[in-house]
């Protein structure tokens, strides 16, 4: 897996638009990333839970899982992947003007993004909300105590947005201290600068705890938003949607079935479940419309593992997971009360 560093400049990309979108316009998307080699995926700087570097300069995380899965489910190598860590202020033009095949990291999914900016998000891969985060000895339990106060908040976010609507619906006169790396901001906070921050609560989860006393803080129990974090990729190639789209419902798939990565090579080849033999490439073509090998499910899964294995590595109680529990929570299957659902795969 190469790691990419930061976009350079918003002039580079708009070079990249001119020539890009010549190449885009006579190619679709899987033939240049099955001519180029490998998949660029775009995520943001370092986030726990979502995209962390490790020791050695590996990425991981759930978006980062995301990623591995459409690489694998086309090369079948979840290798076959260049990892983009790209700025917020960057993220959309970067991905509209072609330098990222698809993006998979903390990015809300709203009309005017999904409308205006040349991309189109897919299937949510994780259900979040905004609240805040302040001191315990401030006093304050509430968010409606928060009249008058300095929020620390990131720019260009739909956070900051909703920061706003939030203190305007409820008369708060709240000021937002705005800033571009949430690393500076949660300084910020931490330092006095803002009597507390705001963001997404599973974020600011991971975010508390690099704080020097984590249990000096805590996540007030408001929710200000609803976040659907999902991946995105440019609007117009269908089929490209379709695979990035279906990547992602099948990891959901996999964990309904019951096909974990331990034991994907046994159900594919004994199981007597139609359903788990459609999807592992057993029988049936479900890969003739996406253009790829009929294992591209067995691939994934053999890779990455199922949604809930990666909730858990990553979000959950795994050894690199942020402690959030998914019962009881939107993340949760359906059949368990959650939103995870994947259409029927047949």
């Amino acid at each position: 897996m190469t790691i990419r560093p930061n976009f350079a400049s918003l002039a580079a990309i708009a070079t990249l638009a001119v020539s890009g979108a010549g190449v885009a316009s006579a190619q679709s998307t899987l033939e240049i990333v099955k001519e180029r080699g490998h998949l660029r995926c775009q995520v943001g700087s370092p986030s726990p839970g979502y995209y962390m570097l490790d020791t050695e300069g590996n990425w991981y995380g759930l978006d980062v899982s995301v990623c591995q899965a459409v690489a694998a489910a086309i090369f079948g190598d979840p290798t076959k992947l260049e990892i983009q860590s790209v700025s917020t202020q960057s993220r959309f033009t970067a991905l509209a003007n072609g330098e990222s095949d698809m993006l998979s990291r903390t990015a809300t999914w709203t009309l005017t993004r999904d409308s205006q900016l040349g991309i189109d998000f897919l299937t949510p891969n994780f259900y979040d909300g905004q609240g805040f985060t302040v001191r315990k000895d401030s006093g304050i339990t509430n968010a409606m105590q928060l009249k008058g106060a300095k929020v620390c908040v990131t720019t260009g976010t739909t956070t900051e947005l909703n920061l706003t609507d939030f203190s305007r619906a409820n008369d708060l006169g709240i000021s937002a201290v705005t800033f571009e790396d949430f690393n500076v901001r949660d300084d910020t906070y931490v330092n006095g600068g803002c009597d507390a921050v705001t963001g997404d609560k599973s974020s600011m989860a991971g975010n508390m705890a690099a704080f020097p006393v984590p249990a000096d803080h805590m996540i007030l129990p408001v929710t200000l938003s609803k976040e659907p974090l999902a991946p995105a990729v440019r609007h117009g190639d269908n089929q490209w949607s379709d695979i990035v789209r279906w990547s992602v419902f099948a990891l959901i798939n996999a964990e309904e079935l019951g096909i974990t990565q331990g034991n994907v090579e046994d159900m594919r080849a004994n199981s007597k479940d139609p359903n788990v033999l459609r999807m592992l490439g057993a029988e049936s073509n479900l890969n003739e419309g996406l253009d790829l090998e009929k294992d591209w499910a067995y691939n994934i899964i053999k890779a990455v593992g199922n949604y809930g294995e990666i909730y858990e590595k990553y979000m959950g109680d795994g050894e690199q997971g942020l402690g959030i529990a998914r019962e009881g929570s939107l993340n949760a299957l359906w059949t368990n009360g959650g939103l995870m659902y994947s259409p029927p795969m047949r």
